[in-house]
């Protein structure tokens, strides 16, 4: 089975938070039952751009919209303590019904780790971190009683986190690193590599699923995600326009552009090789007819084939 979830902007355009919510309350609403999940990024800063705090929404999400599930498209690991963090997700799981997915990664995004006056260590401590992250959130969501834990980077000493999820908080860990990808074989339930064209995706799945071979785990209990966006119209040419209307880092490379049977086509080589997760940013959202060709021509198509 292929799903599907709702990548989110990072916040409104100045000005317009109204318009930011708006959009929610009609996007929304088209995409239940074609959509599983909302997923917001987890970052503080854009070059002076409104850009939302990622847990606050997230909690918005959850309570505004339960027939979805919500994540981070992924949580910076060195932004927030591991055992807090392990208790801030334990009890949105409990709040939100059990509706809650753990995007993590090391992080990566300098200017905001200066700005906000964290240490941003090289690469391959950064790396390290998220292991013991990983370490620390199962030990916290599945070790009964208080827990402890003594890392090279973190470490925690008889910590409580109560209660306990009791239904099962499914880590994606995100990023195409060499041993970002070992992390995610070892500990997560999805994997996801953002922004990339098929032959890349193809390349860093061959190594996760070495990883996986190493640990003696079955590929099948580790699912394959795609996170990026979708410029869709009824003519490549007016596909096109509609991705260049966005001011980010959208490329035809990068993105799944055309009509509806070019990006059916375009997502099906991605199913063909294993990956069962779309997360996307719908460039012309929430206009009806935009959604309406993904939802009524796009996803059936996928499933067809």
């Amino acid at each position: 089975m292929v799903d599907f979830g709702l990548g989110l902007l990072h916040g409104p355009p100045p000005g317009q938070t109204d318009q930011f919510l708006a959009s929610l309350d009609k996007t929304l609403p088209q995409l239940k039952g074609s959509f599983r999940s909302i997923w917001m990024t987890d970052h503080f800063q854009w070059e002076g751009q409104p850009t939302f705090e990622a847990w606050t929404v997230l909690s918005y999400l959850a309570a505004r919209y339960p027939e979805f599930e919500v994540g981070p498209m992924v949580l910076g690991q060195s932004y927030r303590n591991p055992a807090l963090l392990a208790l801030m997700a334990a009890s949105l799981q409990a709040l939100s019904g059990g509706r809650f997915i753990m995007g993590i990664g090391a992080g990566w995004k300098e200017d905001e780790y200066l700005a906000y006056d964290y240490p941003y260590p090289a690469p391959r401590v950064r790396v390290q971190q998220l292991e013991e992250t990983l370490i620390i959130l199962k030990k916290m969501w599945e070790e009964a009683g208080p827990v402890s834990y003594q890392g090279a980077h973190y470490r925690i000493k008889d910590a409580w986190c109560e209660p306990k999820p009791e239904t099962k908080i499914p880590i994606l860990v995100g990023g195409g690193g060499y041993t970002t990808m070992k992390h995610a074989a070892k500990y997560a339930d999805i994997w996801n590599y953002p922004d990339c064209p098929l032959g890349p995706f193809v390349e860093r799945q061959d190594i996760l699923r070495r990883h996986l071979d190493d640990i003696g785990r079955d590929p099948a209990t580790l699912r394959c995600s795609w996170f990026g966006r979708v410029a869709i119209g009824r003519t490549e040419d007016e596909a096109v326009a509609r991705g260049l209307s966005r001011e980010n880092k959208w490329t035809r490379d990068n993105a799944f552009v055309g009509t509806p049977q070019d990006i059916a086509e375009q997502m099906s080589a991605f199913v063909e090789r294993g990956c069962d997760y779309f997360i996307i940013d719908i460039i012309g959202a929430p206009d009806e007819a935009v959604i309406g060709m993904f939802t009524e021509e796009v996803i059936p198509a996928i499933d067809g084939a």
